[in-house]
C-alpha cells in the first residue's frame, strides 16, 4: 500500500519547524512541503531591519540550504499555492489542478499585508512582508524617488528621499528606524497617536515617539485618504508614481484605518510610501464549513483544527492553556516552537489512530499529545533600542512602566489583565535580568506579587 504523505502549507519558518520536528519524531513517509513563494524558507524578522538597510544579503536569510534540506526527503514544492482543502478527507487542491490526500495536513501560510484598492498600480506604494517587497523598497530607496527637501542629509541609502509609512506599528517603527538610519526624510503616518500602541500600550510607545522624533522622523497622527500621483514618463505609459499621501479631515477610517479616496486633507508629499497597516491570515483558500477561520485558523490546545489537520505561526488561533483563552501571535519564536509543537501532537494523533499505519517507523517514540503553552515572546529593534517582551503585552488593561536610566534608554514594563501580571517589556537590560523577568510571567501571578518578583530581579542587577 502506497503510503500518504504529510503535506506542510507553508515554507515559512513555522513550515520548516514542522517538518524537520516531524522526521526527527519517525515520519518516514513522504513528506511534501509547499510554498507559495519561489524560495526557499527564509527568515522575515530581518526583512524590516538588517535586508532594508543592506547590511544583509538575501542568503544570509535563508533558514536552510539546499545541501541542509536534502536529508529531509521533502517533495518540495515552492511556487505553489494550496488552493483548498477537504477536511473529511484530508485532500489538497493546489493551484496547477492537482489533487493531494494526506495522512495528515500541517497548515503554516502565515499572513499576507493589508493594502489599498489601487495600489499596486501605482508606482512608489510599496508593502513589506516578502523578500520581494524588501528588496524592491529597498532598491527605490537606493534609487529611486526625487530629491528629499532642503535640510536633510543623504546618507547610505543613495540620496534622502521623502518616504511616508502609513501604520505606525512594530513594523512601520523598524522600518522608520532604517530609512532614517540611511538618510531618507521619513513621516510616519498612524491612526493612533502614539507608536506602537497597541502592541506594548501608549505609555512605552510614547517613549518610542521621543526616540523617533529625536532621530528626525515626523509623526502624523490621521486616516489616509488616497493617493496623489503624475504620470510615470513623458510618453504617459506604465503605471502612474506617487508624489503624495492625502490625509483625510476628520470622519471615521475605514478597514485598517486607511481609505483609498475620498475627499482632500492634509497633503504629504512623498516620493515613496510603505504601507504597514496590518496584516490578514492567510486563510482564504480554507473554505471547508469544518474549519473556523475567523481571525486566522481556529485550533484547541493541541494544535489542531480538526482530525489530522493543525495549524502553527502566524496563521494559527489556539486555545492558550495558561491564558485560558484563544492567542494568535505573529511572533517569530512562536512561529518555531508551534511547528514543532503542531508537528508532533500530529504524529501522536496518527499513532494513536493507525499504529501500524506506514510512514511512522518501527523505532517512533510513543508518544501522547501535549497541549502547546509557550511563554510568547517578541523584539523590536530600532536604532540602537533593542525591546524585548514576554508574555501578553497587547490587550492589558493595567499598564505600569518605568524608565530606569534616561540616557541608557533603559526601561521596563508591566502589563496586567483582569488583576493579573501577564506580560513584561524591557530594553536594555542585561540577559541574566530577562531570563528572570521570564520566569516571573510564565505563569500569571497576582499584580502586586508579580510587581514585588521584578523589583527583585531588577536590583538583583
Amino acid at each position: 500500500m502506497t503510503t500518504r504523505p504529510i503535506a506542510v502549507v507553508g515554507a515559512s519558518a513555522a513550515g520548516l519547524a514542522a517538518a524537520e520536528a516531524l522526521r526527527r519524531g519517525g515520519w518516514r513517509g513522504p513528506l511534501t512541503l509547499i510554498g507559495a513563494e519561489p524560495h526557499l524558507p527564509y527568515d522575515r524578522p530581518p526583512l524590516s531591519k538588517q535586508l532594508l538597510h543592506g547590511t544583509w544579503e538575501p542568503d544570509r536569510l535563508r533558514l536552510r540550504t539546499e545541501d541542509q534540506l536534502a536529508p529531509l526527503d521533502l517533495d518540495l514544492r515552492l511556487g505553489t499555492r494550496a488552493t483548498g482543502l477537504d477536511v473529511a478527507t484530508r485532500t489538497l487542491t493546489l493551484d496547477d489542478g492537482e489533487t493531494l490526500g494526506c495522512a495528515g495536513v500541517i497548515i503554516a501560510t502565515g499572513v499576507a499585508a493589508r493594502t489599498l484598492p489601487g495600489a499596486d498600480r501605482i508606482a512608489g506604494v510599496h508593502t513589506l512582508r516578502t523578500l520581494d517587497e524588501a528588496l524592491a523598497l529597498r532598491a527605490r530607496l537606493a534609487d529611486g524617488g526625487a530629491p528629499a527637501s532642503e535640510g536633510v542629509v543623504a546618507g547610505g541609502g543613495g540620496g534622502g528621499r521623502r518616504l511616508v509609512i502609513v501604520g505606525n506599528g512594530v513594523l512601520g517603527c523598524e522600518a522608520a528606524a532604517v530609512a532614517r538610519e540611511l538618510g531618507h526624510e521619513v513621516t510616519l503616518v498612524g491612526i493612533e497617536e502614539t507608536p506602537m500602541a497597541a502592541a506594548v500600550g501608549t505609555e512605552v510607545g510614547a517613549l518610542l515617539a521621543e526616540e523617533h522624533r529625536a532621530r528626525g522622523v515626523r509623526l502624523r497622527t490621521g486616516a489616509v485618504d488616497g493617493f496623489e500621483t503624475a504620470p510615470a514618463g513623458p510618453a504617459g505609459t506604465g503605471d502612474p508614481r506617487v508624489t503624495a499621501v492625502r490625509l483625510a479631515d476628520g470622519g471615521a477610517p475605514a478597514s485598517g484605518g486607511v481609505v483609498a479616496g475620498g475627499g482632500g486633507g492634509s497633503r504629504l508629499p512623498a516620493d515613496l510610501v510603505l504601507l504597514v497597516i496590518g496584516s490578514r491570515p492567510a486563510v482564504e483558500w480554507l473554505a471547508d464549513p469544518a474549519l473556523d477561520t475567523t481571525d486566522g485558523l481556529r485550533c484547541d490546545a493541541y494544535c489542531a483544527a480538526a482530525p489530522g489537520i493543525y495549524a502553527a505561526g502566524d496563521v494559527a488561533r489556539w486555545d492558550h492553556p495558561v491564558h485560558g483563552r484563544p492567542l494568535r501571535f505573529e511572533h517569530r519564536m512562536n512561529a518555531t516552537e508551534q511547528g514543532m509543537a503542531a508537528a508532533r501532537n500530529l504524529l501522536a494523533e496518527l499513532a494513536a489512530t493507525a499504529p501500524a499505519a506506514p510512514g511512522a517507523g518501527d523505532d517512533a517514540p510513543t508518544q501522547e499529545r501535549r497541549p502547546f503553552a509557550p511563554v510568547p515572546y517578541f523584539w523590536s529593534d530600532q536604532y540602537d533600542l533593542k525591546l524585548q517582551a514576554y508574555g501578553l503585552t497587547a490587550g492589558a488593561d493595567r499598564v505600569e512602566a518605568t524608565v530606569l536610566d534616561r540616557a541608557e534608554r533603559r526601561l521596563l514594563a508591566l502589563y496586567g489583565r483582569d488583576g493579573r501580571a501577564v506580560g513584561v517589556l524591557a530594553a536594555g537590560l542585561p540577559p541574566r535580568q530577562l531570563r528572570a523577568l521570564r520566569a516571573v510571567i510564565a505563569t500569571p501571578l497576582p499584580w502586586e506579587e508579580a510587581r514585588e518578583r521584578i523589583g527583585a530581579a531588577t536590583a538583583a542587577g
